[in-house]
């Protein structure tokens, strides 16, 4: 009786332990989500990835997870690894237009061209309304030095989402690698007085201001959005270029 005794306190207690382990987990997921959360919005994307991925361990089947890891992967130049989570979700549940897309980017951020643009071929075959598809796979135009393609690629993509900020973000910058810097800089103008546009886009602004011999107005640009070392080594790097 007393074994017996001892036996069930025991399992009661291990049942008690597990319980107030279980629910210290699902207390403790909130925060994870919201630390995973703001280390992406503070560009500490290795942080992010990491703790994505012990969300994803509890979650294996939650998509935005697997879309969550393998993009903060590719942010933090592990994009091999962010391939590998996944094609492991495609092998699980078959080649959905939002993976394909995160596949294409990862290709693209390894520099496998060839399978970036492929996969990004299948998605807009899956869904030929997406903007997103548009940009990321005139991106990988651009980096073959298929200018005209990658131009025609983004000019669909604004048809589906006028003055679209990263769309003529990407489309400025095609124009400026194949020699038309006057359009490139009109169009990101263009880009950067929208509401969800990005230091990002104002910053190429300024490159192709200073390229273009507009010192002063890449220094306004670059004053506005960096803190103040970083502005004074752009502008002092600006001020060194020729005019082109």
């Amino acid at each position: 009786m007393l074994a017996a005794c001892q036996t069930s306190n025991s399992n009661d207690s291990l049942s008690e332990g597990a319980a107030a382990a279980a629910s210290a987990s699902a207390n403790l997921e909130p925060t994870v989500r919201k630390a995973a959360a703001d280390a992406e919005a503070s560009y500490n994307y290795a942080e992010a990835a990491q703790r994505y991925s012990t969300l994803l361990e509890r979650h294996p089947d939650d998509q935005d997870l697997v879309l969550a890891v393998a993009r903060n992967l590719r942010y933090s130049g592990s994009p091999q690894q962010a391939i590998d989570v996944v094609n492991r979700r495609i092998a699980k549940v078959g080649a959905k237009e939002p993976l394909l897309i995160e596949l294409g980017k990862d290709y693209l951020a390894a520099d496998q061209l060839n399978l970036a643009i492929s996969a990004l071929e299948q998605a807009r075959d899956a869904d030929p309304n997406n903007w997103q598809v548009f940009s990321a796979l005139g991106v990988a135009q651009d980096y073959q030095g298929n200018y005209k393609d990658a131009q025609a690629t983004y000019l669909s993509g604004l048809k589906l989402s006028a003055n679209n900020p990263v769309l003529l973000n990407n489309y400025a910058l095609s124009l400026a690698q194949s020699g038309d810097l006057t359009n490139a800089i009109a169009m990101l103008q263009t880009a950067s007085t929208q509401t969800t546009s990005t230091a990002q886009t104002r910053q190429n602004l300024a490159l192709l201001l200073a390229l273009k011999g507009d010192k002063d107005g890449a220094s306004r640009l670059v004053r506005a959005d960096l803190p103040p070392d970083m502005a004074q080594n752009n502008v002092t790097y600006y001020e060194g270029m020729d005019a082109q």
